[in-house]
Order: C-alpha cells, then sequence, then structure tokens
C-alpha cells in the first residue's frame, strides 16, 4: 500500500542502513537495522504506522539532505 508519509525506502544489508525518503523531500539513514526489520517494513500494511512503531526512535539515524 502506498504510504501518504514515506516516498521511499532502500536498505543495504552490508552496512545494515535503512534510507527513508518522506514526502517532505526530508531524506534520513537509520543505522544497524536488522534485515528482519526491513523485510517486516515491506510486508507492512502500512509502511508508515510501521514505521512509527517499530524504527522511529528505536534505531539512531541522521539526516542525509
Amino acid at each position: 500500500m502506498p504510504s501518504s508519509v514515506i516516498r521511499s525506502y532502500r536498505y543495504d544489508p552490508s552496512d545494515k542502513h535503512l534510507d527513508l525518503v518522506f514526502v517532505s523531500g526530508r531524506h534520513y539513514r537509520y543505522h544497524d537495522v536488522p534485515e528482519e526489520v526491513y523485510r517486516d517494513m515491506r510486508k507492512a500494511f502500512s509502511t508508515g504506522e510501521f514505521f512509527n512503531q517499530r524504527i522511529r526512535d528505536r534505531f539512531q539515524f541522521i539526516r542525509v539532505n
């Protein structure tokens, strides 16, 4: 299901980082995200809800732009 909050996301399994681009255009990189979390996010009915429950405030991040 398309998200009204998250425009796109990409996971790098070698570095275990998750890049998220929000509809606002802001791009964040979340560090040390287990691959299982990424797989669960891909299966989630609501990507935004999944982000809020399982990623936000749980992983360190940097703003890319």
